[in-house]
């Protein structure tokens, strides 16, 4: 790249990607809530629902818990799906004004049912809505990111999204003591209602991707945003910086556009690199899911009850938990961009898999006993888990999978991706609370089993992408590139530059009359 001053995150991307963390927060406040809403007494009771392990209607409650989880899931995974469409059909900002109406609608429900079948609908909904933003949201961060920064910028999303598992936790926590019966339950989940309501507020003052445009034709377009973008107009290594990642953009996209007009959906599995792609997407998101991050953090309070803690501790231990997460997925964006993806992902599983074998080795000798330094070692190692995980796994699932995908195809690459993460919650979740009241702690040797298969198959699978131009990470999987610009010597710079003067006829003839060459 040019020198390291260009490389700098302006001021006004980094508003956009935090910006756009509005989004991110209301999938963590939305998924996170039903976890706090199941250590409160008065939700049981509204619903009458059974908090008693013995009692005949438990079955029944295990049932609809399971539910409030599927059913988010299960929406989560069709938005996914609709949001592929959506982001390349309609483009980025478009999308992000069809995801969060949706959104608050589902909080509304939710905070405002009367019966169970109101709150599935809600849940439903919700979920729906950010399967769509949460395709969205690291893609359209991904676009607007510059090389260097990519993954602190896109990682933002992920500490985000923990972030808004914290803000449910502590909200439920706070709310656990209103005298309020009503107010307990319906308040923290009437709230998942702001969050999508800001998003939608700050959409229309959001550019649309550069990237998305110039797939569209629109160049000029796309260079008012690109040089905007990199604060072009202030500093003149910023402007040539500028140029030359748009001549990279411009001449990339043009390559995608001709490759994909002989593209069809079932490309994506049967060329090579494509497929390839798609593996490591997969793989990403299934053995992210697989150290049972979701089952433990979901059921977390259960978790607590079932060590001993009464139901105001187990909520305070909840939030607590997420509180670290948060801090450890901001300790990743800052490790990311010098650590490198694939090192952080092995690290975080391999973590992951020693603390759940302490875990479940714990609670087969210590649950259902008053043995508080068993009981509390139990803890402990929930705690280590988590931290292993906000370190190195969390947010760097989103920012890898987004940046993997050429743009063309970028959208429905995350949608399958975050398709499998939806996909493999439900497979995980719905029978969680069935499989902790009947086997117990031998639920987690599935996800000890997992996680010990997949770290060697990441390992031997996935290429690094750090520092690399999103046009260039093609590379890594067989593709051509048509300009580098990470890496390069002086005399490849300098053909470079004659290269972008001899274009400059072309960028006229489509109108791109302030590009500066």
């Amino acid at each position: 790249m040019a020198s390291p001053s260009t490389r700098q995150v302006s001021a006004f991307n980094l508003a956009i990607v935090l910006a756009l963390c509005f989004g991110s927060l209301t999938y963590g406040y939305s998924f996170s809530i039903t976890s706090t809403t199941l250590g409160q007494p008065s939700f049981f009771e509204y619903f009458n629902l059974s908090q008693d392990t013995t009692a005949p209607r438990y079955a029944y409650t295990n049932r609809v818990i399971g539910g409030l989880n599927g059913c988010f899931s299960g929406g989560g995974f069709l938005g996914a799906l609709v949001g592929g469409w959506a982001c390349d059909a309609l483009g980025r900002k478009k999308t992000l004004l069809l995801a969060t109406p949706i959104a608050i609608l589902g909080g509304a429900l939710q905070g405002g049912a009367v019966n169970i079948a109101m709150l599935l609908v809600g849940r439903t909904l919700g979920g729906f809505a950010v399967g769509i933003l949460m395709v969205l949201i690291p893609l359209f961060q991904c676009e607007i990111a510059p090389p260097a920064a990519r993954g602190f910028l896109v990682s933002q999303h992920g500490v985000v999204i923990v972030f808004g598992y914290s803000v449910a936790a502590w909200v439920g926590f706070g709310c656990f003591y209103t005298t309020k019966p009503a107010f307990q339950w319906r308040f923290p989940l009437s709230l998942q209602c702001l969050w999508p309501l800001v998003m939608l507020l700050l959409t229309p003052l959001l550019p649309e991707s550069p990237r998305w445009l110039l797939m569209q034709g629109r160049q000029q377009e796309a260079w008012d945003i690109v040089e905007k973008l990199h604060n072009s107009d202030k500093d003149d290594s910023r402007v040539s910086f500028a140029r030359e990642e748009f001549y990279q953009m411009t001449n990339q996209v043009s390559a995608d556009q001709e490759m994909a007009s002989s593209e069809t959906l079932t490309t994506l599995f049967t060329k090579k690199s494509y497929r390839r792609r798609m593996l490591c997407a997969f793989m990403t998101m299934f053995a992210s899911e697989s150290t049972a991050i979701l089952v433990i953090y979901n059921y977390s309070v259960l978790l607590y009850e079932g060590l001993g803690f009464s139901s105001n501790i187990s909520l305070l231990l909840a939030a607590a938990y997420v509180t670290v997460a948060c801090c450890g997925n901001y300790i990743s964006s800052l490790l990311m961009d010098h650590v490198g993806r694939v090192k952080l992902l092995i690290t975080g599983i391999s973590g992951c898999l020693i603390c759940l074998i302490f875990e479940a080795a714990l609670s087969a000798r210590y649950i259902g006993t008053e043995n508080s330094s068993g009981l509390g070692a139990g803890v402990f190692f929930l705690f280590l888990y988590i931290s292993f995980y906000g370190c190195c796994i969390d947010a760097t699932t989103y920012v890898y999978c987004t940046e993997i995908f050429p743009t063309h195809i970028r959208s429905r690459g995350m949608a399958w991706s975050l398709a499998v993460l939806f996909g493999t919650t439900v497979a995980y979740l719905i029978p969680a609370p069935t499989a902790f009241a009947q086997v117990g702690w031998k639920y987690y040797l599935l996800f000890i089993i997992l996680s010990a298969i997949n770290i060697p198959i990441i390992w031997t699978l996935f290429p690094e992408t750090k520092g690399l131009a999103l046009e260039e990470v093609g590379e890594k999987f067989g593709d051509d590139v048509i300009v580098k610009l990470t890496n390069i010597t002086t005399e490849q710079r300098e053909q470079l530059d004659d290269a972008i003067r001899a274009d400059k006829s072309r960028l006229e003839s489509t109108h791109v009359e302030r590009l500066p060459v």
